[in-house]
């Protein structure tokens, strides 16, 4: 049975379970039966295999038991991605190379172990931000919360999200064991609406695979096409590459919110992955009649398609993209490395997003892609986007046009994988993307030297 087929039924099982999750009338019925769920999931599928991830979970806990607040979020972001690197490399020792069902688990039990940690040391270290008052200091600490042993081998193995995300916090987690038994969630018309776009997405990742294929790409016969033919072959091999995740985290979505993950009262004004951000009024909405509450889904939302598909700017596009995880990179990696490393904290995040993907060559290739493209994008925006309303439209679409020219190059990266092919693509169309960033940059920089250098002269 191939992988596709496989995830396919377990994410069709998950989302019927939330069934099943939401009527349980207790928190620790709940609790129990997501844990059996997720429990039952990972051996079908990944056998003895599902030792690793265990193994991860029951590290972590020592090391949040042990080593305290102060420093285990540091140690447990060690621990989860050295063995990331074990795990991979699990071959060399004399054992089986991972299932790429298993190596899911795994990336995404490293991101909630990580995640975990980190609530840990925040909700002993809180910073005090110059806006805040010693009230909204002790609300905060009042929504923070200290899993013990137990819990966080349950939080590990919830079946919700355990093989295409979305990666969400203990917290989260926490409050939908303990959804108030009146609230009323309107579940169906949300999932509803996400399922809406299934069929579409469906028919087109269908069409694109039957006529295109990335072992094509790797073949002698594929050189010898005409050039044109060689750099128009990324745009629908990223089609179906987007395609597929689309599917994969519409489903994740849906199979949230069947069990009530995420739901948040409106005026909570939570975010994806975050949570509430208006702690004061989800108090409130606690304490008021829960049918005069209403609820939605934002904590979970991972992907906005128009966002993909239309948000002009390549930032834009990255914070639609499997939005939970770019959360957890921004709130646990970009932000927590000191301002003064400047452009190089994009380049760290980068770096750590590539990693926890995999080793393959392509991936640390097409992310470090990134960085020089924010930089082009940023210089070329501060130069030419100016002028009258027609002017910015006409900038706009230039700029989505080279978006996702961007994003079908780096995307070759993703599905060729191996440095020889990867580069081996590039080269048949002459690595024409990178030079085009280059040349962005040095237009940009020129531009805004002399900018510079007239201003000087005025003054």
């Amino acid at each position: 049975m191939s992988d596709d087929y496989v995830y396919g039924i377990l994410l069709i099982v998950s989302v019927g379970a939330g069934v099943l999750i939401r009527y349980a009338k207790t928190p620790l019925q709940k609790k129990l039966l997501s844990t059996c769920i997720g429990i039952c999931l990972i051996i079908f599928p990944c056998g003895i295999e599902a030792m690793h991830p265990l193994i991860v979970t029951l590290g972590n806990c020592l090391l949040i038991k042990f080593l305290g607040a102060r420093w285990c979020h540091v140690a447990s972001f060690a621990w989860c991605f050295g063995y990331l690197a074990f795990f991979r490399a699990a071959h060399l020792f004399g054992l089986s190379r991972p299932h790429p069902v298993t190596n899911a688990v795994q990336l995404f039990n490293a991101l909630r172990m990580i995640g975990v940690a980190f609530e840990v040391h925040d909700a002993d270290y809180v910073q005090k931000r110059d806006k805040d008052t010693e009230e909204d200091i002790a609300l905060r600490k009042s929504f923070q919360l200290k899993p013990s042993f137990l819990d966080t081998i349950h939080y590990s193995l919830c079946y919700i999200g355990l093989f295409t995300g979305p990666y969400y916090k203990y917290r989260t987690y926490y409050d939908m064991l303990h959804i108030p038994e009146d609230a009323h969630i309107p579940i169906y018309k949300y999932a509803v609406q996400r399922l809406k776009q299934i069929p579409i997405i469906a028919a087109i990742y269908l069409v694109c695979s039957y006529f295109f294929s990335i072992e094509y790409v790797k073949t002698e016969e594929f050189h010898e096409n005409p050039f044109w033919f060689r750099i128009f072959y990324m745009v629908p091999m990223f089609q179906i590459f987007r395609s597929r995740l689309y599917l994969a985290w519409i489903m994740s979505e849906v199979m949230s919110m069947m069990a009530g993950l995420g739901a948040y009262p409106v005026e909570s004004k939570a975010r994806c992955g975050e949570g509430p951000t208006n702690l004061k009024a989800l108090k409130h909405c606690h304490e008021r009649d829960q049918k005069s509450v209403e609820y939605e889904f934002e904590t979970i939302h991972n992907l906005s398609i128009w966002g993909c598909e239309l948000a002009p700017t390549t930032r834009d596009g990255l914070r639609s993209w499997n939005m939970s995880v770019q959360y957890w990179l921004a709130a646990y990696v970009h932000r927590r490395l000191p301002r003064s490393y400047g452009a190089m904290r994009v380049a760290i995040t980068m770096g750590v997003s590539a990693f926890w993907h995999g080793i393959h060559p392509g991936y640390y290739l097409s992310f470090l892609t990134v960085p020089p493209i924010l930089i082009a994008e940023d210089l070329m925006i501060a130069a030419f986007r100016k002028g009258s309303a027609t002017q910015l439209h006409l900038f706009d679409w230039a700029c989505w046009f080279f978006k996702m020219r961007g994003f079908d190059y780096n995307c070759m990266g993703f599905l060729l994988l191996s440095l020889e092919h990867t580069l081996g693509y590039w080269s048949t169309i002459y690595f024409i993307p990178h030079i085009v960033i280059f040349i962005f940059i040095v237009i940009g920089l020129a531009l805004k030297s002399l900018k510079k250098s007239k201003k000087k002269k005025s003054e």
